[in-house]
């Protein structure tokens, strides 16, 4: 029998790369050698197997390059708006469906429960329910009961402004993290803080909570993570982080180039990096009517055909609808989103101007940009200063980059005073306000709505198209709903694409050093 010779010192070689490799996958720094996660060593924490994925109602919708207003074949308005530029959208996440009022009925029924006595949150909260009334049509009744009874919870929410909109976003991100501090035991579980004496007195807030200011008895879990810092004791326990992994990137409105990009749903005629075929609508063809044979004739969405149309003859309803209908009806466009044309318009982001496709970025387009940063009520400290309802202070950002630690600890209460503008809007972008209502309709307050409605004709279910109402007005034919920003590799559907190899986890050194092998 051969005996196959062992060159034990190159096997040792082998072996310390193998233990590199290791040691590195349980927390080493690559450059400097250093474990990450030891207490003795300064405690710092590397999760490098968190795994992304979309906050409740949410879907992914990956990101990539389109034309921007491609979809209008004829701007029949003569209003050139929106005329075509090709852009990048990243890759982000998206409400299924529109906000409903089963949904908007659980954020104001949390806001009575923790401000029982605040009515003036309460009603700032509320829909405009008027918005139905019209001296000449009898829509009494939908102004009594679409929001309220049990037949409409699953419609779209109306009468909401662009800040209603977003105050709602704000909430849902607070509620959302709580949720799931709550059940990882990061926090006391929802029956402990209901039988708790010592409630705390404001409710939790992600960005409070992020810099230490949400702590205390009656308040932290029995599971919160480690702290590994130096000094501390044993068995000693933090709040969680965003370097964990665990909490959600806040809910927001999506910006006008998501909505669209979002609405076209272009990745169903996508094969091989090309675009086979555009679209007008959501769907694919050129009419509003089902083409497919079990459903040929079929409308695709919840509009208006025709003056005094709304929904067809009796025995053969067209879309099934006399106002708005339930946000799930209807086929998904290609991403998998329900109504994205017709039901109700919906609030974006942008602050609408006529040629904002001049001006912005080709990566991410958004106008309106005004950096909102947090105001300190003890700078040196670092502590944030919190409103009545325990929501950290907002004010315009003073720099257009990071302030020095001299500006800092001279910043005042005051600080919108001398605020840097990101975006240069009102006089230096031509929006006089003197003029506001004489010669035009435009202003800082101006905000953009898209998709057509219940209401509107066929044009405006074209994504492209583009209107705009200030962003504190609301109608019976606007809602919204939310999106939130993917974090890490923009890159979802892989399955089709050839895909070069994952690279270890290990440093570039220690591959290199594999390679002999």
């Amino acid at each position: 029998m051969k005996i196959t010779t062992f060159h034990f010192p190159f096997f040792l070689l082998f072996l310390s790369g193998l233990v590199l490799v290791s040691c590195n996958r349980n927390g080493v720094s690559s450059k400097t050698g250093v474990p990450y996660n030891d207490p003795y060593n300064g405690g710092l924490q590397i999760n490098r197997k968190v795994k992304e994925g979309p906050g409740p109602g949410l879907i992914v919708i990956e990101g990539g390059t389109f034309v921007m207003g491609g979809s209008l074949n004829e701007d029949i308005t003569y209003a050139h708006d929106n005329l075509k530029r090709r852009v990048t959208v990243a890759s982000f996440y998206m409400d299924e469906t529109e906000v409903s009022n089963a949904d908007w009925l659980e954020y104001l029924h949390w806001l009575n429960q923790n401000f029982p006595d605040d009515n003036e949150l309460y009603y700032n909260a509320l829909p405009d329910t008027l918005v139905w009334r019209h001296p000449l049509s009898y829509n009494e009744p939908y102004v009594d009961l679409y929001l309220r009874h049990p037949a409409y919870q699953d419609y779209p929410v109306v009468g909401v402004t662009w800040e209603q909109a977003n105050a709602y976003s704000a909430w849902r991100t607070d509620r959302v993290n709580e949720h799931i501090l709550r059940e990882r035991g990061a926090l006391v579980d929802y029956r402990a803080l209901s039988e708790s004496q010592s409630r705390p007195g404001e409710p939790f807030n992600t960005d409070i909570y992020l810099n230490g200011q949400y702590r205390g008895e009656g308040i932290d879990g029995e599971r919160m993570p480690q702290d590994n810092r130096p000094g501390a004791e044993d068995g000693a326990r933090r709040p969680v982080r965003m370097e964990d992994g665990i909490l959600k990137q806040p809910y927001r409105l999506p910006t006008e180039a998501e909505w669209e990009y979002a609405a076209l749903g272009l990745v169903g005629n996508t094969e091989y990096g090309n675009i086979e075929s555009g679209k007008v609508y959501p769907w694919n063809g050129l009419g509003v009517r089902s083409a497919k044979r079990r459903t040929q004739g079929l409308i695709m969405a919840n509009f208006k055909p025709t003056g005094g149309d709304n929904m067809g003859v009796a025995g053969y309803l067209n879309d099934g609808g006399d106002i708005t209908v339930s946000v799930t009806s209807y086929l998904p466009n290609d991403y998998g989103l329900y109504n994205m044309a017709g039901n109700v318009n919906e609030w974006v982001a942008d602050v609408y101007r006529q040629l904002s496709f001049e001006d912005f970025q080709d990566f991410n387009p958004f106008r309106g940009n005004v950096y909102m940063d947090k105001q300190y009520e003890d700078a040196e400290k670092g502590i944030i200063a919190k409103d009545r309802y325990g929501r950290p202070i907002k004010v315009p950002a003073k720099a257009p980059r990071k302030q020095t630690w001299e500006e800092l600890q001279a910043a005042t209460g005051d600080s919108a005073q001398n605020s840097f503008d990101y975006d240069v809007r009102g006089f230096a972008d031509e929006t006089n306000s003197e003029l506001y209502g004489v010669t035009t309709l435009i202003n800082d307050k101006a905000r953009v709505y898209k998709g057509g409605s219940w209401n509107d004709r066929a044009y405006w279910l074209n994504p492209a198209t583009r209107r705009f109402m200030q962003q504190d007005q609301s109608n019976a034919m606007t809602g919204f709903r939310c999106a939130m920003t993917l974090v890490g590799s923009p890159e979802i559907n892989t399955r089709s694409k050839p895909t070069f190899p994952a690279n270890r986890s290990a440093g570039q050194g220690d591959r290199k050093f594999l390679g002999l092998f």
